[in-house]
């Protein structure tokens, strides 16, 4: 049983016309790392008048998805290259996959149907930081590992 994490134990792969861009472990990653957030809670809840209560499950498995790389990660211009290609036609808008795999922890996360959100905010500063790339996910399936 593997008690402990890791990013270097992170496999994670964007995959669409155009481009099949590794975003895991080596592609100098910031520290705030990749996130997939919920854009909806998946059910609301309804009191009656009476105090009963009615939950309503959402059929909503959307996400947005952020990958937050260094200034100085190569990995920007494929991205960069990536967005101009799948922005320049909607023929090649919204059909990314993204596969992320905690080979250590099991953890295996899919996001389907997944498109540019936005351009990146761009800084060049002292302290330049890191470029915040966001995506809209159609899908999102995960499962935690058991380690």
């Amino acid at each position: 049983m593997a008690n402990a994490y890791s990013f270097l134990s992170i496999q994670c792969a964007l995959v669409g016309p155009g481009g099949n861009i590794q975003l895991g472990a080596g592609a100098m990653v910031a520290d705030e790392g990749l996130t997939f957030e919920s854009n909806e809670d998946i059910n609301a809840m309804t009191i009656a008048a009476d105090g009963g209560v009615m939950h309503s499950l959402h059929a909503n498995k959307s996400r947005t998805a952020t990958v937050r790389l260094l200034k100085t990660s190569p990995i920007n211009q494929q991205l960069s290259n990536l967005y101009n290609f799948q922005t320049s036609s909607a023929a090649n808008h919204g059909q990314n996959t993204m596969t992320l795999v905690d080979t250590n922890r099991q953890d295996v996360a899919t996001a389907q149907k997944v498109a540019f959100k936005r351009g990146v905010p761009l800084t060049w500063a002292k302290d330049p930081g890191m470029n915040e790339w966001t995506f809209d996910v159609g899908i999102f399936d995960a499962t935690l590992g058991a380690n």
